[in-house]
C-alpha cells in the first residue's frame, strides 16, 4: 500500500501522459486546461487505493481512475458555466477563458473520452465499468438539477438536501471506489459495501465543505469563504438553522438569504451568527461525524486484512478533520 501522497502523484504522472494535444486545437486546449489546474484528485486516488486494497496492482486501475477524473473535470466545466462562475482553482473558468459554445462542446467531448478510458479493459470489466459509470452520470445530472430546483425554493427539506448532495457528489466518490473493487475481480458482496463506504465519506466530505466554506480559514480553505452565502445557497447550515430558529429568527434568515448587498461581509458575518447561535453550526459538525461513522462500521463487513481497513479509517478521519 502506498500514502495518499503518493497515489497522487501516480496519478498524475500517468494524466500527464494522457493524451489531449489534438486537433482542432480549440476542442481539445481546454480539456487540457482545466485537467492541468489541479485539485485534490480525491476520486482518483480512491480508485486506485480501493484496487490495492482488494489485492490488484492499483496500476491496473489508472484508466478506471482517469476515466472518474475526467467525468468529474467535465461535470465542472459544465456547472461552471451554468452558475456563470468566473473562476474555478483560482483560475479563469473554460467559458471565461474560451467563451460559452467551447466550454459546452469540449465538456461534451470530456464525457465520451471517460467512456473510451475504460475499453482499456477486458469485455467483462469494461461491461461493468460502463454500467456503473452510466447509473453514476445520469444520477450526477439529477443532482445538479436538485441543486438549480433549490435555488428557487423555500420549502427544501434537509431530506431533500441530502438527496442533493448524495447524488451531485458522493455518488462520484462511491463510484470511483467501486471501480477500483471491479477492476480488482473483488466479490459484489465487497463491491457494494466499498461503495456504501464511499457514498457515506462523500456526504461527510459535501457537509464538510459546507461547514468549511462558512467557517473555514481564508488561507488554506482555497475559496473565497462565505461563497455559499453571498450566492444565497441552502445549505445544510442554513437549512439547519431554520429547522432549530423561531418565527421571527427564520423570517430574518430568509430575507438575509433573499438579499444581494454590496458589503457582503456584514452579510457573511451575520448568517455565521445565525448559524452558530442557531445550534446550526455544531450540528453540521454533528451530521459529519456521523455519516463518517456510518461509513466507518460499513467497513466491518469488508473482507481485507485489520490493516487495510485501519487505512480506509485513517482516510476517512482526515476528511473529516480537512482544513481544506
Amino acid at each position: 500500500m502506498l500514502s495518499i501522497e503518493q497515489y497522487q502523484h501516480e496519478f498524475v504522472s500517468y494524466l500527464e501522459k494522457y493524451e489531449t494535444g489534438k486537433e482542432p486545437k480549440n476542442l481539445y486546449q481546454p480539456i487540457q486546461y482545466i485537467l492541468e489546474l489541479g485539485g485534490k484528485r480525491l476520486r482518483p486516488v480512491l480508485a486506485l487505493m480501493t484496487a490495492d486494497i482488494f489485492g490488484e496492482d492499483y496500476k491496473l486501475a489508472l484508466n478506471a481512475a482517469l476515466s472518474v477524473e475526467v467525468f468529474h473535470n467535465f461535470s465542472l466545466v459544465h456547472d461552471d458555466i451554468m452558475d456563470d462562475a468566473p473562476l474555478r482553482r483560482g483560475h479563469q473558468t473554460v467559458h471565461e477563458k474560451w467563451d460559452i459554445n467551447t466550454g459546452i462542446l469540449s465538456g461534451d467531448a470530456m464525457l465520451i473520452m471517460a467512456y473510451q478510458l475504460f475499453e482499456n479493459y477486458d469485455a467483462e470489466t469494461f461491461m461493468e465499468l460502463a454500467k456503473l459509470f452510466s447509473k453514476t452520470a445520469l444520477e450526477v445530472c439529477e443532482g445538479q438539477q436538485y441543486d438549480v430546483d433549490f435555488e428557487t425554493r423555500n420549502d427544501v427539506s434537509i431530506p431533500e438536501y441530502l438527496k442533493m448532495i448524495e447524488y451531485k457528489t458522493a455518488v462520484l466518490v462511491a463510484a470511483a471506489m467501486k471501480m477500483g473493487a471491479i477492476v480488482s475481480k473483488a466479490s459484489q458482496e465487497d463491491q457494494d459495501n466499498i461503495y456504501n463506504f464511499g457514498r457515506y465519506l462523500g456526504i461527510a466530505f459535501q457537509l464538510q465543505d459546507d461547514y468549511l466554506d462558512a467557517f473555514g480559514d481564508p488561507k488554506t480553505f482555497g475559496k473565497q469563504v462565505g461563497g455559499d452565502i453571498i450566492e444565497n445557497k441552502k445549505t445544510y447550515l442554513y437549512l439547519k438553522a431554520l429547522e432549530f430558529s423561531n418565527e421571527t429568527d427564520c423570517e430574518e434568515l430568509m430575507a438575509l438569504f433573499a438579499s444581494n448587498p454590496e458589503d457582503v461581509s456584514t452579510k457573511i458575518e451575520t448568517a455565521k451568527q445565525f448559524f452558530v447561535n442557531s445550534g446550526a453550526a455544531e450540528a453540521t459538525q454533528k451530521a459529519i461525524k456521523e455519516y463518517t461513522l456510518k461509513a466507518f462500521t460499513v467497513l466491518e463487513s469488508l473482507h481485507v486484512s485489520e490493516d487495510k481497513k485501519t487505512m480506509l479509517k485513517n482516510f476517512g478521519s482526515h476528511l473529516m478533520n480537512r482544513t481544506v
